[in-house]
């Protein structure tokens, strides 16, 4: 049932946990309450789309897939009126730095440059074809600051890769609460941490378990069937095809550099519990 470990896969385990201290360090949420946000769920959906604008909710659902469109519905638009798009996007590109540096020590920071420019020639390898979290991040500009560039091209090419995770999703038939089903089944991540984060209800889950069942993905007990198992495995690997273009673009010696500067730091973020695994993102340790 695990998917196939390729460069592309191993390349987005190296560099998640970078981007990922937007969501589980202390800093970026107090930056986001200082701009007039207002708890977790809205400094996520407002700080995941500031480089888009002040985005209605059912753009943010569309985009963000696998969250039930409640829990979009109860931040969005409701941040606009505390806080601009620009002011939450400025809030996030210094504090998610800001936590890095403190949550990493110095020496593990030390080539954050070299890290930073690899990642950003990578990114110049991208398509933006339906993707568009990814080429709003990428249009960002990019900080003086290494570790602050090397966050923001973390998260573009993060972002890269997610859209065309949803991507890959939509093409085999699943709506983003059925991708979430068919994931926990996997046993990547348990049922208890995914819906609750994701903010899905019982009676959604079982909805969803039921239509998966009548495709023929999941048994009687909520388990993925041979073709279930196939077709998440042909989820992932399209994701890993579509995710292709910076592991082109850098080369397999750039990409294994990238890997090797990475890594250290993911983790530490990981090994510390800044990071937690297992995590409601998926990323595992690399």
């Amino acid at each position: 049932m695990e998917p196939t470990v390729t460069l592309a896969r191993r390349f987005w385990a190296a560099i998640e946990p970078i981007h990922s201290v937007v969501y589980f360090a202390p800093e970026p949420l107090e930056a986001a309450r200082k701009t007039g946000l207002r708890g977790f769920w809205m400094s996520y959906f407002a700080g995941r789309v500031a480089p888009l604008g002040p985005l209605p909710a059912p753009a943010v659902e569309a985009m963000t897939y696998g969250f039930a469109p409640g829990i979009v519905a109860r931040a969005i638009p409701d941040a606009w009126k505390f806080a601009a798009p620009e002011a939450v996007l400025a809030a996030r590109l210094a504090s998610a730095p800001e936590a890095l540096r403190h949550h990493v020590d110095a020496e593990l920071l030390a080539s954050a440059g070299e890290l930073a420019g690899l990642l950003w020639e990578g990114a110049a390898g991208c398509r933006f074809d339906g993707r568009p979290l990814a080429a709003a991040w990428a249009g960002v500009p990019r900080p003086d600051d290494p570790v602050g560039a090397l966050w923001l091209a973390a998260t573009a090419l993060r972002e890269h890769r997610g859209d065309g995770h949803v991507l890959a999703g939509v093409a085999h038939g699943l709506r983003g609460l059925d991708a979430t089903v068919t994931f926990a089944a996997t046993g990547a991540i348990t049922r208890a941490m995914v819906q609750s984060t994701r903010g899905w209800t019982d009676e959604d889950w079982a909805q969803s378990s039921r239509r998966l069942r009548a495709r023929g993905l999941l048994d009687s007990g909520g388990r993925l069937t041979k073709t279930g198992g196939a077709l998440r495995r042909d989820v992932e690997d399209l994701t890993d095809r579509l995710a292709a273009g910076p592991v082109e673009r850098l080369g397999s010696t750039g990409v294994e550099r990238a890997i090797e500067l990475a890594t250290p730091v993911s983790r530490h973020l990981m090994d510390t519990g800044l990071v937690p695994v297992p995590n409601p993102v998926g990323a595992p340790r690399p």
